[in-house]
């Protein structure tokens, strides 16, 4: 193994892949000049394979050369640059980087060990740490293990703040929170045991098949909020809701929320007095944003966002900057998503604008409240000629309904009227009014058979104008009069 000189350990060359390195100008000049640490960290950053083909990717583009196309060979180093989709990889954490966390395995298939757990592979990683999925050797079970990252091992706030995020998730006990099995905080890389989750992400469903139905939407948002309600009720807020912190239980239609790296109790400000702004940029709520105070219903925020993105196959406040992306999260409004989507439901549209709502005032009020919506949206859409949506998106609904046939009604009037007035034409009346006596008979003759002409013709507006009130009765009287 290659290994660097005394001058720089692992954990400093993670600090300075990371750009977390302090003193950049000793580290530049001591790499400039020492073989073994630049050999150190190129092993650390990639394995051989993996530089081999980020060399091939960065070649300029061409076709493949004549002698390899008459012999069928597929050179990787000859393929189109828009043929390369396979490179892209996470450039964070590699299984090389990974295995360098680990001792050595017993099985050779395993990628390595770390306490009683057999390491199969790499699944994960984020801003805290790398999640592997392992096997537990004494309970005879998957699981899916956390380590803290190694450049954060070494500092005890953030050791603190890995321990916290398992206290927290350990006191979140609901069917849609992933639980949390054991928890190893003593060691040089700390890290905790989880249920593993066959299903994957709910990112990586969407990414592999774009919007969902509208069934799954509601079902996985409900499950969402449920979970969040758990946590909530634990004085816990998540602060970082999104797709890739739900996963999805394989052959079960079940969603789980995990990952309270960023999670606190609502009455430790340590972390806002500190500066920090926790969250991914795209889900993050405005008060977050703004670093205001927050409570639960800034994960509503995280929540509607994902709605959204389940909904549209992306979130709803994209930019090609992150700094652009949280200006829009404060200043824009977000595209409908009947615009993108027309297929969803325009109440579950309205739904998810509430969440998106810029102050947290407009929101719903907590997750409980948004669970029971959806649960019955659910059931209306599976059930829809016997389960009525909830009353307070249904009375919204009813309430154009009648517009369309009350107008008409109106016009129709406003027709009559003015096809009598025509008819009667009173300065003839008058007119005639002024006549001699002896024509007064004949005069007034002529009105009443006008008259009865104009009465034939009101009827048969009346009789076209019936169903149209029938229709408007009927739908006034579904309007529901008291909530």
């Amino acid at each position: 193994m290659i290994r660097s000189c005394a001058n720089f350990s692992d954990d400093q060359f993670w600090q300075l892949l990371q750009g977390d390195n302090k003193d950049h100008t000793y580290s530049a000049n001591h790499l400039a000049e020492c073989p073994h640490c630049q050999a150190r960290l190129e092993h650390l950053a990639a394995d051989a394979k993996h530089w081999s083909e980020i060399r091939d990717s960065l070649q300029p583009d061409r076709e493949f050369d004549a002698d390899a196309s008459s012999s069928g060979e597929n050179d990787t180093s000859r393929r189109p640059r828009s043929d390369r989709e396979y490179w892209q990889r996470k450039h964070l954490w590699t299984e090389s980087m990974a295995g360098g966390l680990l001792s050595p395995a017993i099985h050779p298939e395993m990628l390595g060990r770390i306490g009683r757990y057999d390491v199969e592979r790499l699944i994960g990683s984020g801003g805290m740490g790398v999640v592997f999925k392992a096997f537990d050797t004494e309970l005879n079970r998957p699981v899916a293990v956390k380590l803290l990252a190694p450049y954060l091992a070494s500092s005890g706030s953030a050791r603190n703040r890995f321990a916290r995020e398992a206290r927290a998730a350990a006191a979140v006990v609901d069917d849609h929170v992933v639980p949390i099995y054991n928890v190893e905080t003593d060691s040089e890389h700390p890290f905790l045991v989880m249920k593993f989750i066959a299903g994957g992400s709910l990112q990586q469903r969407i990414d592999r098949e774009g919007p969902l139905d509208v069934c799954e939407v509601l079902r996985i948002g409900m499950h969402a909020a449920k979970g969040l309600a758990a946590a909530h009720a634990q004085g816990l807020i998540h602060r970082d809701v999104k797709p890739s912190n739900i996963l999805l239980d394989e052959g079960v239609d079940r969603a789980l929320l995990t990952d309270f790296g960023l999670a606190r109790a609502t009455d430790d400000a340590s972390l806002t007095r500190s500066g920090f702004q926790p969250g991914t940029p795209h889900y993050m709520s405005p008060e977050q944003v703004c670093g205001e105070a927050i409570d639960a219903r800034s994960d509503l925020f995280g929540l509607g966002c994902v709605i959204y993105a389940m909904c549209t196959g992306h979130p709803p406040f994209r930019s090609e900057t992150s700094y652009a992306v949280l200006r829009r999260i404060t200043d824009d409004t977000p595209r409908s998503i009947r615009e993108v989507n027309p297929s969803i439901p325009e109440w579950l549209d309205r739904i998810v604008m509430k969440l998106l709502a810029k102050s947290p005032d407009d929101r719903f009020a907590s997750p409980t409240e948004v669970y029971i919506l959806l649960e019955g949206c659910l059931a209306h859409v599976q059930r829809p000629t016997t389960v009525e949506l909830p009353v307070e998106l249904q009375r919204k609904a009813k309430s154009r309904k009648w517009l369309l046939p009350l107008t008409l009604v109106s016009i129709g009037i406003a027709l009559v009227c003015g096809v009598w007035w025509s008819k009667v034409r009173p300065t003839e009346i008058d007119e005639n009014a002024t006549s001699a006596p002896s024509e007064t008979m004949s005069i007034t003759a002529e009105p009443q058979l006008q008259w009865e002409s104009d009465a034939t013709e009101l009827e048969a507006l009346r009789r076209d104008l019936e169903p149209i009130e029938l229709k408007t009765k009927s739908l006034w009287d579904l309007e529901p009069t008291s909530k």
